[in-house]
């Protein structure tokens, strides 16, 4: 990824519900017919195939042709990606914070059980 357009694709098509429930439907079973995801969606197929294009764009999902149907797979290489770039640093501090006061307060535990 590297690229913040590519970055920014996958944030604008994670912002939108819709999109979100069909990757979590497309990570419960994989490689699912617009058909098949369509019957679980409160949407019209038209929207439902927007959406999946806007997936695709950011390549959160992968198309592959199967005859005459088209099944859609989940991609979680961005997402991975978007972990390590942005949410792995601010876990980390967010981590240590939290390391630093469970000794801090293990520390006043263990002093006042002495006395």
């Amino acid at each position: 990824m590297g690229n913040i357009l590519d970055i920014d694709k996958v944030f604008k098509a994670l912002a939108d519900p819709g999109r979100r429930r069909l990757l979590d439907q497309l990570n419960a079973d994989n490689g699912q017919t617009l058909t098949a995801l369509c019957e679980q969606m409160d949407m019209t197929r038209q929207a439902v195939t927007q959406h999946l294009q806007q997936l695709e764009a950011a390549n959160l999902i992968a198309v592959v042709r199967h005859g005459r149907e088209k099944l859609h797979y989940l991609n979680p290489v961005p997402l991975f990606e978007i972990h390590e770039l942005w949410i792995k640093k601010f876990e980390r501090k967010r981590l240590g914070l939290l390391f630093d006061l469970k000794t801090k307060l293990e520390g006043q535990d263990n002093g006042n059980e002495k006395t």
